[in-house]
């Protein structure tokens, strides 16, 4: 294969990978531990969060950590969402124990917030946030977007009960103003999706050309 032809063919995976989006980077063990490395909520597969609730959400999730309270949610809707460990759907603190191991490192435990339609699961956090998120209303259904608006209340008890209250938040994603639409795939997975497959060409072409002068 010819160095144009090797741009090509990468060409043609990064456009894929850009249709397939961030379901293939999340499809492994357990997604969601991936996912929290590096972002603050775990979105549902589907159905998406409505697009004003999932701003909000990481509205408060950003203010959390400027109070102090960098706090990382989860919303699990449905099996799926949890890879391989399925069994644990509608158990939401046993997956709060299970996540925590994989995103708290070297002692320092990561404050957990994990919101499934049955309840609510907590980790790394003082014992009155945990009561206050056990003290909430179960989310309103199993929608992905009525999870994200338990969990926008949960981050506000929480951060409150544990000393650092949030101030007042921007308006529009209430449970009564949802816009409708789907929240899109992470830009941050789908750009670091690109930029591996993009690296992967280039390696390509740099051996072939190395070959090709031998």
């Amino acid at each position: 294969m010819t160095a144009g032809r090797a741009l090509a063919a990468a060409a043609v995976v990064l456009s894929l990978l850009a249709l397939a989006g961030a379901p293939a980077v999340r499809a492994d063990g357990d997604p969601a531990s991936d996912v929290l490395l590096g972002e603050s909520v775990f979105y549902p597969y589907s159905p998406p969060v409505a697009p004003a609730v999932s701003r909000a959400l990481d509205r408060e999730t950003a203010l959390a950590a400027r109070v102090h309270f960098p706090i990382k949610v989860a919303l699990i809707g449905s099996p799926v969402d949890l890879g391989v460990i399925p069994s644990l759907f509608g158990k939401p603190q046993q997956y709060a124990d299970f996540l925590d191991q994989e995103i708290s490192f070297q002692g320092t435990r990561q404050p957990l917030l994990v919101v499934m339609a049955a309840g609510y699961g907590t980790r790394g956090v003082p014992p009155a946030a945990a009561a206050a998120a056990a003290g909430l209303a179960k989310p309103a259904s199993t929608a992905s977007t009525d999870l994200a608006r338990a969990a926008i209340t949960a981050v506000r008890a929480m951060a409150r009960a544990a000393g650092h209250p949030l101030p007042a938040s921007g308006s529009g994603a209430g449970p009564a103003g949802a816009s409708s639409g789907t929240s899109g795939p992470s830009a941050a997975l789908l750009a670091a999706v690109i930029a591996a497959a993009l690296a992967g060409a280039v390696a390509v072409v740099a051996v072939r050309r190395r070959a090709g002068a031998r």
